[in-house]
């Protein structure tokens, strides 16, 4: 009997990107970013625990134009987050399955991230955040 190969089953090459699979990826890779956001924010709170000068160090690097990219890209991983995630709820309940609907869900649940992340970034920049 010959050794035939087997196919392989469809990867990511044979499927053609969609918004659904974006926002699938994107609610698992925001979740991590959260995390590590989460060790951040832990470290932030020792820093201010440990007196000072480890305060001041902390906030001179989150003042700094890395600590605002950071700080930015991990308020636009939250906004995403929470807002797939109450799209992720409403299905629980077995609503909005249909293919179009699904397919405002998920671009509702981009744009309004992107909404709450200006907002935030606009009260901070302008609105008096000290």
């Amino acid at each position: 009997m010959a050794n035939r190969p087997r196919p392989l089953s469809p990867h990511l090459q044979v499927y053609r990107w969609q918004i659904q699979m974006a926002t699938s990826i994107l609610h698992r890779a925001t979740g991590i970013v959260l995390s590590v956001g989460a060790l951040i924010i832990a470290g932030g709170l020792l820093a201010l625990m440990m007196g000072p000068e480890s305060w001041n160090c902390f906030t001179t690097h989150a003042g700094a134009w890395y600590g605002k990219v950071i700080l930015f890209g991990w308020t636009w991983c939250f906004a995403y987050h929470l807002c797939n995630g109450i799209r992720h709820i409403v299905q629980d309940f077995a609503i909005g399955y249909s293919k179009p609907t699904f397919i405002r869900s998920s671009w509702l649940s981009v744009i309004g991230s992107l909404v709450i992340t200006a907002l935030v970034w606009a009260y901070v920049c302008f609105g008096g955040a000290a």
